[in-house]
């Protein structure tokens, strides 16, 4: 038999536990969440959820429970910024407003934000870290950069290879690039020394600004490639569309880096899977959230690639596309 004692102790254990269960869960102290300051720095593209780069990254982070006005605020320019001359000045805002983490879409602006002491992860788009100098280690970059590289010398045998195999007889390539850009200039040395396997002569026809295009396609009339390769980065990005009225007027086959400008109106394209790198991408910011730092987060390699076809646009420009080329594409568009 119980004593009135014990009888009290357990009415008010009793009493306690269901005060505990009935209050309110934020009662005892809990810190509320902290809020996570992001910025993307992606040139010619303002930094808003709706453009393409930031709804995939908003999209990867939200698998790590990040979720934009709850947990993670967005940073940046609103509107388009086309000069790099204004990267130093917006970083330097970036800062001030402690902005956590900068992800980044291209050399020179992730040369910038190193630059600026930032912790940057670089998305996609800058090339090979170590060829560029940005980082003297893939594996241990130091400093407050990390991020997804490329290997330019094996994308662009893998091109080279495409436009040969939709046309066998090809013998002189045209490459388009940005002179400016060291990241670009990069890809442009790889394709040289790539060509050589296929018996295949490179072209040089860099741009600087946008009136060296119409330099470009005049010499090009004189000397008329067999094929076409454009190197990404903002210059050629932005005149991409004058690219495809070139090619398709004068049915000149071209293969672009990303799969997006091939769904635009380019005959092809071959280039990492965007969706990972970004996915590879969030999974370093998150590390650094929580407390990582960049320089040692290893640089990551893309693991999948895509392949599209523009069946539409080689049917305008009068091209047979290969059986065997149609069966290696991940997308054909009709």
């Amino acid at each position: 038999m119980f004593g009135i004692n014990a009888v009290k102790r357990r009415w008010f254990i009793a009493l306690l536990g269901g005060a505990i269960m009935a209050a309110p869960r934020v009662a005892f102290g809990q810190s509320p969440t902290k809020v996570y300051r992001l910025a993307m720095l992606s040139p010619g593209v303002p930094s808003s959820d709706m453009s393409p780069d930031v709804k995939l990254l908003l999209a990867s982070l939200a698998r790590y429970g990040y979720v934009l006005g709850q947990n993670l605020e967005l940073e940046g320019p609103r509107g388009r910024f086309a000069e790099f001359s204004a990267l130093p000045q917006l970083l330097g805002d970036l800062k001030a407003a402690k902005v956590d983490v900068v992800v980044t879409i291209g050399y020179p602006t992730a040369i910038a934000a190193k630059q600026s002491g930032i912790s940057t992860v670089v998305a996609y788009g800058a090339g090979d870290p170590v060829a560029t100098g940005l980082v003297d280690h893939l594996d241990r970059p130091g400093g407050t950069i990390t991020g997804i590289s490329d290997v330019a010398s094996t994308l662009t045998t893998k091109r080279l290879g495409l436009l040969k195999q939709l046309a066998p007889g090809i013998r002189r390539v045209a490459v388009m690039w940005n002179k400016d850009d060291l990241g670009m200039t990069l890809r442009y040395d790889a394709s040289v020394g790539a060509a050589q396997a296929f018996g295949i002569t490179i072209q040089p026809a860099s741009v600087r600004k946008p009136d060296d295009f119409n330099q470009a396609f005049a010499m090009m009339d004189c000397d008329r490639p067999d094929a076409l390769l454009m190197v990404s980065d903002l210059l050629t990005n932005v005149n991409v569309e004058r690219v495809f009225d070139y090619t398709k007027r004068r049915s000149i086959p071209s293969i672009y880096e990303y799969d997006v400008f091939a769904r635009e109106g380019g005959l092809m394209s071959y280039g990492p899977d965007l969706k990972e790198s970004f996915d590879r991408a969030a999974s370093l910011v998150d590390r650094i959230f929580k407390g990582a730092r960049p320089g040692e987060l290893p640089f990551e390699q893309p693991t999948r690639y895509l392949f599209v076809l523009n069946l539409k646009t080689a049917k305008a420009m009068k091209l047979e596309v290969p059986p065997s080329l149609l069966a290696l594409a991940d997308e054909v568009i009709e």
